[in-house]
C-alpha cells in the first residue's frame, strides 16, 4: 500500500514572462508549493540556470532559440527545468535542484534520471500540444510567434 505524505493539492501553474537573451525567446512558468507564484530570487536563480545551461547560439544545429523554462518552489524541494526545441520534435531538458530553503544553488541532476514531477509535467503537456499545434500541425505552415504566444495558466 502507497502511503502518501499528504493529499494531492493543485498547485498554480502560472507564466511569468517571456524572456529573452542572446537570441533565445524562452517562455517561463512559475509553479508554487502554497504561494501565488515562486519567490523572485529563485526566478533570478532559473535565468542564471538557463543562461549557463542553453546552447549557442540558439539556432544552430536544429535549434530554433525556443523553449521554456519552469522554476517549481516546491514542499521538500525547489525544481528549475530548461527545456528547448530543436530537429522538429525533439526537447531537450536539463534539470536541476536543491532543497526548498536553497534559492541560489541549484546543481544540474538531469543525470540521476528523475526529470519531472505531476505539476512540471503539466507544463511539459501544454508545451507539447503548444508545439504541435502551432509548428508541427499548423496547416499555415511552422508559427514560431504563435508558439509563443500560447501560454499556461491554470491550477493544476
Amino acid at each position: 500500500m502507497l502511503k502518501l505524505r499528504e493529499p494531492y493539492e493543485p498547485r498554480p501553474i502560472r507564466f511569468l514572462e517571456e524572456w529573452q537573451d542572446t537570441g533565445w525567446r524562452m517562455k517561463i512558468y512559475g509553479i508554487a508549493y502554497r504561494r501565488p507564484t515562486p519567490r523572485a530570487e529563485l526566478v533570478e536563480t532559473a535565468k542564471r540556470i538557463a543562461w549557463q545551461c542553453l546552447p549557442f547560439p540558439p539556432d544552430e544545429d536544429g535549434r530554433y532559440g525556443v523553449g521554456f523554462i519552469g522554476v517549481h518552489d516546491g514542499r521538500g524541494a525547489n525544481f528549475v527545468f530548461v527545456d528547448w526545441w530543436a530537429d522538429e520534435n525533439e526537447l531537450h531538458h536539463h534539470v536541476f535542484a536543491a532543497p526548498s530553503e536553497e534559492l541560489k544553488d541549484l546543481p544540474e541532476i538531469t543525470a540521476t534520471g528523475l526529470s519531472v514531477c505531476v505539476w512540471d509535467l503539466r507544463v511539459q503537456c501544454f508545451e507539447r500540444e503548444a508545439w504541435l499545434e502551432a509548428v508541427l500541425a499548423n496547416s499555415r505552415g511552422a508559427d514560431l510567434a504563435d508558439y509563443m504566444r500560447r501560454r499556461l495558466n491554470e491550477d493544476a
